[in-house]
């Protein structure tokens, strides 16, 4: 739990606690194509020194020459990192060649980029709530496949971990992977090179035999000592420092290059129309979106700034995705850091207290509206569906649990909506609320508003027209944002 009022500075904007309107103090010129002022900023509204107005997004690497989703060959994987090519350290340039290779998978068809394609900004280049890998690429996994954007200030795990926004007691917080076991980018990449539903290999010996008799072995070499191979398990070590290397070398996987980055940093191209404005209030106003409270977007640790996370765990009980065919096995219940596949945080026995059971890890937003699956389990499809769920969880539940006991009606009412995951109205019966979470371990769930436990048929904290305006204004964090030559004057997301 956090204090979710603050003070909040972006650029030169302020963004006052409690839903106070916006105070423009940036001075920008109002002219199509006139040069804002005040020079570039941290989102703390502190000057930075001598930087270029240039979008940092020409240095992005591009994706490879295949379709999304399709892993590419080693030879087909991108030879030029565009300008950040002569920047990347040897142990990078392996970790390119490791992260294109589908040769490493048991079934020679998945590589790195299968699941995080750097043409969807290294998520999923599907809908799908989870994907499909091991030896012969048909085994599901249990969890949705995050981003590998904005990952390389994320601290270890810890139970008690410092919130980056300075009110807010020290919580669980940190790490890789959904349910933060992983330390280090090089800890998470060994994961899925390993897993019996991903790119399932036997053991780091033959992840290491695999990349000896590739054509950048001798790279390898280089980058790690002509002994390198002498050793298996160091050597499998030596593999995921290469791809942590690659991930924190490139630019692309870090590119700051959406239209939040130009605005944040006063530059041109970078004015909140009326609409992205209004959403950028409801996202930090404790009274109705309070989504800053936990995906803050302040200077945050290890010197980050506006990664849209502060790091932590929440429980918020999404609702048991049947898409997942883990879950078919009702004993099967994913509860995040306390397990199943998490150890270290297991309940002394089934029903046991834990306060971490049911914890999920809070991501980035960057990009966010360029997903199609949501939370740790997919069940969520769109962004507006994640935001309505936030919004009518506790005000109408029947839009997104089972409802067991009620009578279908054959036509719904003319005002029953459609956005959530249950379109089928029903009479009497009663709503399964929170069933993927046992009852031993509800008081987990996080009170914070919107998620506040609100009587159901009461007002939700958001209007129709405050989720419309938070879409627009998430659409700002999506990188690779190219101004437009003329601002636009009309659309859902201009005034």
């Amino acid at each position: 739990m956090r204090d979710s009022c603050r003070l909040i500075v972006v650029g030169a904007t302020l963004l006052g606690c409690g839903g106070s309107d916006p105070v423009a103090t940036r001075g920008l010129a109002q002219d199509a194509g006139a040069a804002e002022t005040g020079g570039p900023r941290d989102t703390s509204g502190t000057l930075l020194s001598d930087a270029s107005d240039a979008s940092p997004q020409d240095a992005s690497v591009p994706p490879p020459a295949d379709a999304p989703g399709t892993a590419p060959a080693r030879d087909a994987a991108p030879q030029d990192v565009g300008s950040q090519a002569r920047a990347l350290s040897l142990a990078a340039q392996v970790g390119r060649d490791l992260f294109f290779d589908a040769t490493l998978s048991a079934s020679g068809a998945m590589s790195c980029s299968t699941c995080h394609d750097p043409a969807h900004a290294y998520g999923p280049p599907n809908g799908l709530a989870v994907q499909l890998g091991g030896v012969q690429g048909d085994q599901a996994g249990t969890r949705a496949v995050p981003s590998l954007r904005y990952k390389e200030f994320t601290p270890p795990y810890a139970d008690l971990l410092d919130n980056p926004d300075g009110v807010s007691v020290p919580g669980p917080g940190g790490g890789y992977t959904w349910d933060g076991r992983a330390a280090t980018l090089a800890d998470q990449a060994k994961i899925p090179l390993l897993s019996s539903f991903e790119m399932a290999n036997a053991s780091p010996a033959d992840v290491v035999a695999k990349i000896k008799a590739g054509s950048y072995a001798s790279l390898f070499q280089q980058a790690f000592g002509a002994d390198a191979f002498n050793d298996a398990d160091a050597a499998f070590n030596d593999a995921a420092a290469a791809l942590q290397a690659f991930q924190d070398d490139d630019v692309s996987f870090h590119p700051f290059s959406s239209k939040f980055d130009l605005y944040a940093g006063n530059k041109i191209g970078g004015s909140l129309t009326a609409a992205e404005t209004r959403g950028f209030k409801v996202f930090v106003d404790p009274s109705t979106g309070n989504c800053a409270a936990c995906h803050y977007q302040g200077a945050g640790l290890n010197g980050s700034s506006a990664l849209f996370t502060d790091f932590s765990f929440e429980a918020i009980s999404l609702p048991r995705n049947a898409a997942i065919p883990a879950n078919a096995d009702p004993t099967f219940i994913d509860m995040g850091v306390c397990g199943p596949t998490r150890t270290d945080h297991l309940p002394a026995d089934a029903g046991a207290p834990d306060a971490f059971c049911g914890m999920f890890k809070t991501p980035t937003l960057r990009n966010v509206a360029t997903r199609t699956a949501f939370f740790h389990n997919g069940v969520i499809h769109s962004l507006e569906q994640a935001i309505r769920f936030y919004n009518t969880r506790d005000t109408a539940p029947e839009l997104w649990y089972p409802t067991i006991g009620g009578t279908p009606k054959a036509t719904t009412d003319p005002g029953f909506p459609t956005y959530g995951l249950v379109t089928t109205q029903y009479v009497g019966g009663t709503v399964q609320k929170f069933d993927d979470l046992p009852a031993a371990y509800l008081t987990n769930i996080d009170p914070q508003l919107p998620l506040d436990g609100r009587a159901a048929g009461s007002a939700p904290p958001m209007t129709d027209q405050d989720v419309a305006d938070l879409i627009c204004f998430l659409g700002t964090l999506s990188d690779d944002y190219q101004p437009p030559a003329t601002p636009p004057t009309s659309g859902a997301c201009v005034n």
